[in-house]
């Protein structure tokens, strides 16, 4: 018991101004850099991404995630018909649809 009391009393009173949640300042100050430069922005090029693919309509120059250039024929709930050629249509998810290349995931 008196070695418990000894440790505690040890500890004394809080340093400085912040006192011992001081220690937890600078993983904090990280967490908001961290939120500020990676995780906002990442957020909004998602929602401009998701405006752009609930706006598209008929007629549209559009590119999917493979590189597939074509122009928006037909509209459905979860997928859109795309033609890339005269005559030539192909069925591809609206999640596939990217605004432009630079979107895409360059390859390596």
């Amino acid at each position: 018991m008196n070695t418990l009391l000894f440790i505690v009393l040890q500890g004394g009173a809080p340093e400085g101004i912040l006192g011992s949640y001081g220690s937890f300042l600078p993983l904090i100050l990280i967490f908001v850099v961290f939120w500020l430069f990676m995780i906002r922005p990442q957020m909004k090029r998602q929602k401009e991404l998701k405006n752009f693919r609930e706006s598209l309509k008929k007629g549209d120059k559009i590119v999917t995630t493979g590189g597939i250039y074509g122009k928006v024929a037909e509209i459905q709930d979860i997928a859109i018909i795309m033609e890339i050629a005269d005559g030539v249509k192909i069925k591809v998810d609206k999640a596939a649809v990217i605004k432009d290349m630079t979107d895409a995931v360059p390859s390596k």
